[in-house]
C-alpha cells in the first residue's frame, strides 16, 4: 500500500482535471482526494496498491486532454481513505 501527495502545476484548473482524476482513480481502485489549490495548481492524495498508485501518477503527468502539466512534486503522505473524492476546498 502506497500513499502519495501530488502537487500538480501547470494549466490544470478549468480543464476537468479533478473530475478526470476522480474517474481514473476509481477505475484503478485508488482512494484519496483531489482539489484545486489557491495558487492555480491541483493537489491530490492518492492511496492504493503500489502499481495502481504509480499508474495514476503516470496519468497525472498528462491529465485530461486540455491540461498542460508542467511539474508534479511528489511526497509521502499518510491517512486512510475509503473512496476517492473531489474536494472543493
Amino acid at each position: 500500500m502506497k500513499t502519495q501527495h501530488l502537487h500538480i502545476q501547470g494549466r490544470v484548473q478549468g480543464v476537468w482535471f479533478r473530475e478526470s482524476m476522480r474517474s481514473e482513480a476509481e477505475r484503478l481502485g485508488v482512494t484519496g482526494w483531489v482539489r484545486n489549490a489557491p495558487d492555480g495548481s491541483v493537489e491530490a492524495v492518492v492511496q492504493g496498491p503500489d502499481a495502481a498508485v504509480d499508474m495514476l501518477i503516470a496519468w497525472a503527468h498528462a491529465g485530461p486532454p486540455q491540461a498542460r502539466v508542467e511539474c508534479i512534486v511528489l511526497t509521502d503522505a499518510q491517512g486512510h481513505f475509503s473512496s476517492f473524492e473531489k474536494r472543493t476546498e
